[in-house]
């Protein structure tokens, strides 16, 4: 029997080069995603788009149910949708921040939660959420956006402990640089709300960091791939980093103090 996999952001990035690659490895996949339209070309690799806003209770609760209507439930859950708006704490509105924070961790805990009865029936689950290096390492005004990573973090290791009793995996997917839109549109935005700010100066730093990251940045495959090797795993990492200069961060911000790592991270903004 095929595994059925439910995966966010399925639109473009990680999540469409994570539903093909798994698609093409026997599982039977759902993508889901707010632009349905930019999900029709994954048809032709049987994958089953579902119309999905993370941020939409009624929607949240349809696409599980639709799911679970037809395949009988969700066994494996990866949770990839998210936003990524940079801009400094001082002026980004917390409006915005709201948001992100919806899309990034209330999202992916309400989908938990409608996953995880069944899985607890089934005493089988895997439960993947996509982190970032920037959910252990921070760069300047990425406030909002680290907050919500270092909370999917937190959520994970305790949502492990809570559920490994009834056989469910929790596993977290560290990606450091990869090709996605996010970035140029996280990019974009920190410009029009802190470009012609007192952080300005700043801004156009972490602009320019972030078009070198883009330069070096890995294909999504790479992080397709990690993830089928964490849901084939018999005992499974909590953790796993990948992609352009993930190991290298984590490293670093293991070795260094806190004013060592800040020194260092700011020396690529000038």
């Amino acid at each position: 029997m095929k595994k059925t996999v439910l995966v966010t952001g399925a639109s473009a990035g990680i999540g469409k080069a994570t539903a093909i690659y798994l698609a093409q490895h026997g599982y039977n996949v759902y993508g889901a995603a707010r632009r349905i339209e930019k999900m029709q070309d994954l048809n032709q690799y049987g994958i089953k788009p579902v119309s999905l806003d993370v941020t939409s209770e009624e929607s949240l609760v349809a696409c599980v149910a639709h799911i679970s209507k037809e395949a009988g439930g969700i066994e494996i859950l990866v949770n990839n949708a998210g936003s990524g708006y940079y801009g400094a704490l001082e002026d980004m509105p917390i409006s915005d921040a709201k948001y992100q924070l919806e899309v990034n961790v209330f999202g992916v805990a309400r989908l938990i939660q409608l996953v995880l009865p069944t899985m607890r029936k089934n005493n089988f689950g895997k439960i993947v959420n996509i982190s970032s290096v920037g959910g252990k390492v921070t760069l300047p005004l990425g406030g909002w956006y680290h907050a919500s990573k270092f909370a999917i973090e937190g959520l994970s290791d305790a949502l492990r402990k809570e559920v490994k009793s009834f056989g469910i995996d929790v596993i977290v997917i560290e990606p450091g640089g990869t090709k996605s839109e996010m970035t140029g549109l996280g990019s974009k935005y920190m410009m029009k709300v802190s470009g012609n700010t007192a952080y300005g100066s700043l801004a156009k730093g972490v602009s320019q960091m972030y078009a070198k990251i883009a330069k070096d940045a890995a294909e999504p495959i790479v992080i397709a791939r990690l993830i089928q090797e964490a849901i084939e795993a018999k005992n499974p990492k909590t953790r796993y980093a990948g992609a352009a200069g993930a190991k290298l961060m984590l490293f670093l911000r293991k070795i260094l103090s806190d004013k060592q790592f800040d020194k260092m991270v700011m020396s690529q903004m000038k």
